[in-house]
C-alpha cells in the first residue's frame, strides 16, 4: 500500500465504512472480502479477511482501474 501511496488510515477507512463488492465465504483460512469507498477523492479496493476473533487481514489495497471496472467500480468489466 505505500508503493501505491494509501495511507493506513485511507485503509481503515474502506474497512469500517466501505461497501462490500464481494464476499468470498468459502476462502480459507478466513473468509475475506472486496470493499469500496471514496477516500479523499479517490475509489479504494481493499482486500481483507477476518479470522475467528474478527481480527482483519489486510490482503491487498488499490485504486480500481476504470479500464477494467464499472464507472462506480463495483462491477469487473468483461476484459
Amino acid at each position: 500500500m505505500f508503493e501505491r501511496d494509501i495511507e493506513e488510515q485511507e485503509v481503515q477507512d474502506v474497512v469500517l465504512n466501505g461497501k462490500v463488492i464481494t464476499s468470498y465465504e468459502n476462502d480459507k483460512p478466513y473468509p475475506s472480502f472486496l470493499s469500496l469507498a471514496f477516500v479523499n477523492n479517490r475509489a479504494l479496493h481493499v482486500v481483507y479477511a477476518k479470522d475467528e476473533n474478527k481480527t482483519v487481514i489486510v490482503i491487498t489495497v488499490y485504486e480500481p482501474d476504470s479500464k477494467i471496472w464499472s464507472s462506480n467500480f463495483e462491477i469487473k468489466k468483461d476484459c
